[in-house]
């Protein structure tokens, strides 16, 4: 070893030419251009014109000045309206005493001195061209070129160094107490947290901490909190860096970065390392279509790091992702990330205690039901419903209200939902009844079947969504299952509106493209994923992509079949529409009394829904509804 780096100093080495040198060579350029190429631009023209058209100039007084240039045996005029033409007028070479005799007669007679040389025309804008431009072009070029020299060099200087901020227990603010809806992942960091407060217990039996943590789930459920939550509730230094942050356009740099950050760490010990968006770097390396060099060095580099450090040193990394299918093998095998922490979207108790931790700030009415807007936001994540309770906040100032009210609250959550109201948008009176009809045509068919929960709003005011109206349901209890009827029952709903149109008006419209796509939807679903077809039983024939963030399928199977899956859909499909078509015409009556009703008030809550359907229809037992919404 020695004797190879011995070999490779006494190499002769190329020397660089130093930057100034360019600069010199710049300035000489930018100097002999402007005596040169700006002179031969700005110079005045000469026109030869005959004998007689030189001396009939004279005497007609269009000359300013005359010379004789002796070098040619020519003579030059410089003709009155000199200033705007920038011409001078000369006459071919004369050889001829004669010819000299006439023009000089000429002169003589018009009184111009033809021996004094014309005087030049250099003007102020040629002094400037000429001298000062070069001069600024010169020393501006040499500032940019001295700036972007210093940015480069810091920049290179800055390759490898860590861009991880620390954090104290005091600087995160974060506890526990700040993460609700998610008691299954903080029970798994629990354990984490008391062995860097007290290791001598764990490691006295000969237990090992666990060196990686992955915490996993959709966007907006609070896997950056958790990771804040344990480092506060342990009071160790908190490195946090994105995935992105070690990746680069040099080679080598990511994977510096990441022997710095462990470095860190280390001599920080005990701590937590924190890995945001881990599957930026983490990305499988199995990839046919061909590799990132940059990523995978970084990558490569991170499982030896977390190979080489001793987790009972308290070290412990946690990271974070919405994207684990797209991570390597290798980042998840035992001894690397131990724990997979899925941190998923929130069960109907723990929305309301999301909604409680997020209204702690909140000057709240004493009345304000939390159950109520948990129910009425299933798949809600922590960040839509801090959304929600800020926006209740937001309308409250707004109508100029000191405390936030059940009424804000409702109103956000049809905000965050379907949008505001679109209060310019102006239907004519055919629209209006159409989706009057479209709407009561959901409504009555939720009310009239079985398996369905109860109707809490009905509008026809369009939001900026796109939608022109719609009807809103609240479950009293949410659901984890869901059974062959009550998914029929789904797509009968969906398929009402279209239905009441046609009943109504004879006629369809587009306004039932999203009731087309979601019934689509369930009827695949039903057959594809849930076996619920008798035609095609217990097989999964769906593969779905991207499970945490938009959920993305296909079919997986021949094309025979996929024709006989679309087939079934088609029938499921037209077996609700008939049934809900039979539906609204066996109480059209009841129809045309609450669309009417619809029309005029534009809103109805689901208390008003009940007493009229009371009214139309007394021997039917009306399912009950909540007020709050």
């Amino acid at each position: 070893m020695a004797n190879m780096h011995s070999n490779n100093n006494n190499q002769p080495q190329k020397r660089r030419v130093p930057i100034f040198v360019f600069y010199i060579i710049f300035i000489v350029i930018v100097v002999t251009v402007s005596q040169f190429l700006v002179p031969m631009l700005t110079a005045p023209k000469h026109k030869e014109i005959k004998l007689n058209e030189f001396i009939e100039k004279i005497k007609n007084g269009e000359a300013v000045d005359v010379e004789f240039e002796k070098t040619k045996s020519r003579f030059i005029l410089k003709p009155a309206d000199f200033e705007e033409s920038n011409t001078y007028y000369i006459t071919g070479d004369l050889g001829n005493d004669i010819l000299e005799y006439d023009i000089i007669t000429a002169c003589n007679e018009a009184g111009l001195d033809y021996s004094t040389p014309i005087p030049s025309n250099t003007a102020i804008w040629e002094i400037l061209l000429l001298y000062v431009l070069p001069l600024v072009i010169t020393v501006v070029f040499f500032i940019i070129m001295m700036r972007s020299m210093n940015k480069r060099m810091s920049g290179v200087m800055s390759f490898g160094k860590n861009t991880g901020k620390i954090y104290a227990q005091k600087s995160t603010g974060k506890t526990f107490a700040d993460v609700a809806g998610q008691d299954e992942a903080k029970q798994s960091l629990v354990e984490i947290i008391d062995f860097l407060n007290s290791p001598g217990k764990y490691t006295a039996i000969g237990a090992k901490l666990p060196k990686g943590a992955l915490l996993i789930g959709p966007p907006g459920t609070g896997k950056t909190l958790l990771a804040k939550a344990v480092a506060g509730e342990a009071g160790v230094p908190f490195f946090s860096l994105s995935g992105s942050e070690f990746v680069e356009m040099f080679v080598g740099v990511g994977a510096s970065r990441v022997r710095d950050l462990f470095k860190q760490a280390i001599e920080n010990a005990p701590c937590i390392i924190f890995i945001d968006e881990i599957d930026a770097i983490g990305k499988s390396r199995d990839n046919v279509m061909g590799g990132n060099d940059e990523r995978e060095q970084t990558l490569n580099q991170l499982l030896a790091e977390m190979d080489g450090f001793d987790s009972s040193k308290g070290v412990v990394i946690l990271a974070a992702t919405n994207r684990p299918e797209v991570l390597d093998k290798a980042l998840l095998r035992p001894g690397r990330f131990d724990r997979r922490i899925i941190v998923d979207l929130p069960d109907q108790q723990g929305r309301v205690d999301i909604l409680k931790v997020h209204a702690r700030n909140v000057i709240m009415e004493p009345d304000v039901d939390f159950d109520v807007v948990a129910r009425a936001t299933p798949g809600a994540s922590g960040a839509d419903l801090a959304n929600i309770v800020n926006e209740a906040a937001l309308r409250a100032v707004r109508a100029k209200k000191t405390r936030v009210s059940q009424t804000e609250l409702d109103d956000a959550i049809e905000v965050i939902i379907a949008g505001e109201e679109k209060k310019n948008k102006v239907m004519s009176d055919h629209e209006k009844r159409i989706v009057s009809y479209h709407e009561t045509g959901h409504a009555l068919v939720t009310a009239l079947l079985t398996h369905t929960e109860p109707v809490h709003k009905i509008t026809i005011i369009p939001r900026t969504s796109g939608t022109l109206g719609y009807v809103m349901q609240v479950a009293k209890k949410e659901k984890v299952l869901l059974n062959t009827e009550e998914m029929m029952e789904e797509i009968t709903i969906l398929t009402a509106g279209r239905a009441s149109e046609k009943l109504e008006f004879n006629s369809i419209t587009t306004g039932a493209s999203n009731d087309i796509e979601k019934a689509t939807e369930l009827a695949r679903k039903m057959i594809t994923v849930y076996g619920m077809s008798d035609d095609f039983g217990f097989v999964n024939r769906e593969k779905t992509n991207n499970k945490y963030l938009i959920e993305r399928s296909s079919l997986d199977c021949p094309e025979d079949t996929a024709n006989r899956i679309d087939s079934e859909m088609q029938r499921v499909i037209t077996e609700c529409y008939n049934k809900a078509f039979q539906l609204l015409s066996d109480h059209k009556a009841t129809l045309d009394r609450i669309a009417g009703v619809l029309y005029d008030k534009e809103n109805l809550t689901g208390s008003d829904f009940m007493e009229l359907m009371a009214e139309c229809e007394p021997d039917i037992e009306i399912k009950k509804v909540d007020d709050g919404i």
